[in-house]
Formats: structure tokens, sequence, C-alpha cells
């Protein structure tokens, strides 16, 4: 064989291998989040974990096909429905459990819970439950990198309902304004708690509100995270390269209650025509079905990866159930300067 046709051959090669390799990566995090999930739902009707937990089951390409495509030291801001969001941008999942038990190893050492998850170390900056309150956070962390030209990317997860809110419009304002390097990223499952989307606002796409205020912006299928993760890919780099804020907007759906572990449908809120749509673009099983279809992975293999998930998932809950409670701490001031 020619020497150039041989070149040729291995860099096909090398290609074909990065693609099997990120698409395992893709599912081995999407596993590990659903996995994860699924373990708290169960966990949490032992009643030890005692803050309030919103799952992102059904939800989980979102955060995986975004982070997949962020650096280390890339910064993200998240919401009440965080777990998917931290397990994504590599968050330490002993810390993440401990902190939902209440217990001093946590992420949090214990005293915010399952709504305000932080890794520092990961470039998981924070999680707030009151919403739209982690866009002018994240606009000012954009904002400063703007400043250091650390080229540093910021992506801010919101939901559907934060475009109802003031601040909304005042932050994608002084995005554009100021071209800072931030994502916005809406999750759009259709309901702000168990109001529907055409219940509280005019039949618009969401991301059309971003694109008038002047920025690119495109909304995409949240179920399918061989989307996400293509558009998050091109728009990051837009991000990077200085050409200003971006926004995308996932469509998606929640398949368990707004808060809690359980299934809520007999509360009659969602239309059982819509749930069992939402339930056949479950993203787990799609993707599954993707990669066997396409022979990119064995289903031996996939045991093999759910059975490394799982080990961690339990060596997690093993970790937060030996580890302590904080110790009661009388002067509040101690407890925020304490390193």
């Amino acid at each position: 064989m020619p020497p150039f046709l041989l070149l040729y051959y291995y860099v096909l090669l090398y290609c074909h291998m990065m693609k099997k390799q990120n698409l395992i990566s893709l599912y081995k995090k999407l596993i590990l989040i659903r996995l994860t999930e699924e373990a708290i739902a169960l966990k949490y009707q032992e009643r030890e974990m005692r803050c309030p937990v919103h799952l992102s089951i059904g939800q989980e390409a979102i955060a995986v096909g975004v982070c997949e495509n962020l650096k280390k030291d890339d910064i993200v801001y998240s919401t009440h429905r965080c777990h998917a969001h931290y397990i994504a941008k590599g968050g330490d999942l002993n810390r993440m459990m401990a902190e939902i038990y209440g217990k001093v190893t946590g992420c949090a050492k214990g005293r915010g819970g399952s709504m305000h998850l932080v890794d520092l170390e990961a470039g998981f900056w924070g999680a707030t439950p009151i919403v739209g309150n982690s866009l002018p956070v994240a606009l000012g962390v954009a904002f400063a990198n703007k400043l250091k030209g650390n080229k540093k990317a910021v992506a801010v997860f919101i939901g559907d309902g934060t475009a109802e809110e003031g601040v909304f419009h005042e932050c994608l304002n002084f995005a554009v304004l100021h071209k800072l390097p931030i994502l916005f990223v809406c999750e759009n499952n259709l309901f702000s708690v168990y109001t529907h989307l055409k219940e509280r606002q005019h039949t618009r796409p969401i991301y059309k509100i971003a694109e008038a205020h002047g920025m690119e912006a495109y909304q995409k299928d949240g179920n399918d995270i061989l989307e996400v993760y293509k558009i998050s890919s091109s728009i990051i780099d837009h991000i990077r390269k200085g050409q200003g804020p971006a926004f995308l907007e996932f469509m998606t759906y929640r398949h368990r209650e707004h808060c809690g572990p359980f299934y809520d449908d007999q509360l009659g809120y969602r239309d059982q025509k819509e749930v069992k749509y939402w339930l056949k673009k479950d993203p787990v099983t799609n993707f599954k079905k993707y990669l066997l279809d396409h022979k990119v992975i064995l289903e031996t293999e996939m045991e093999k990866i759910k059975k490394e998930a799982m080990g961690k998932i339990t060596r997690a809950l093993d970790f937060a159930k030996k580890s302590k409670f904080p110790k009661q701490e009388k002067d509040f001031r101690k407890l925020i300067y304490a390193k």
C-alpha cells in the first residue's frame, strides 16, 4: 500500500475511534445520571434525605450534550433541578450524595441540600432554586471573564418559567450589549410546577425572544443527545471566538413529579397523551437503541458500563450514610468564612 494511502487509512481509523469514544462517553454520563437519580428516588423513601429533591429523569440529554463540549475550567450555573448538570460537568458524586443527606462531607458542607450543589474544582459554581436567580450571577462571571480575557465560557441552565421573569430580559440585553462569553440553556419541559406553558405564555418559542434581543438562538430536540451535542459544539465555538452570547432552547419533559421521588399523573394536570408521547422519546432508551443499531457498542459492554455506574452510586451512598452531620455553629459567620 502506498504511504499516502496508509496514512489516509490511519486518519480514517483514528477519526472513527474518536467518534466511537465520544459516543460511549456520552452514554456513560447519560446512564450515570439516570441511575443516580433513580437511586435517589428509591432511597428518598427511607426518609433519611430530608431536603426537597427535583429530579431530571427524562431531561438528562441536555446536561450531557452541553457539558461534554465544555472544558474543565469553563463555568456552569444551574437551577433547583441541578443533579444532571452537576454530574455532567464532572462534580464529585460522593460529595453530591452526602449533601443530599445533609452531611458535613457534602459539597456545601451539608447546609445547602439538593438545590444548592457546588463544585468549584469541576467548574460547577453553584445552583439556586429561585427562578431566574442564577442568571445575573452567571452574567457577572461572564462579564468578569470578558474583562480578564481568560477565554472561559459560562453556561447557565434555566427553565421555561425563567422567561417570565424581568431579570431574564435584562440579562439577555446586557449579554448582547457587551458581547459576553455566555450560553443560555433553556430546558423547556413545558411546565412550571403544575401549570402548562400554554397557560402561562403567549404562543411563541422562547428562543425567539432571545433572537429578538440580538443573539444567536435556536430551538432543538432536547431528548436527542446527538442533536444537543452537535448544536452545543458549534455554539460554544461561536462564543469562544468572541462573537457574543447565544441561546439554546431544548424541548424536553420530566418523567416524575415536580418535586419529589414519585410520579404525580394522578393529579390530572398533565394530559396522558402528552405523557405517553414524551415517554417514547426517552433520551436514555433511544440513545441506547441508536448505539446498538449502529454497532457502536455491544449489549455486554453496556451491561459493564451500567455495573460500573451502579458501583459508583453504591459507594457514594455508602460514603454519604457513613459521614457525620455538621455541628451546630452558633456564630454563622464562622461557617460562611470557613475554608
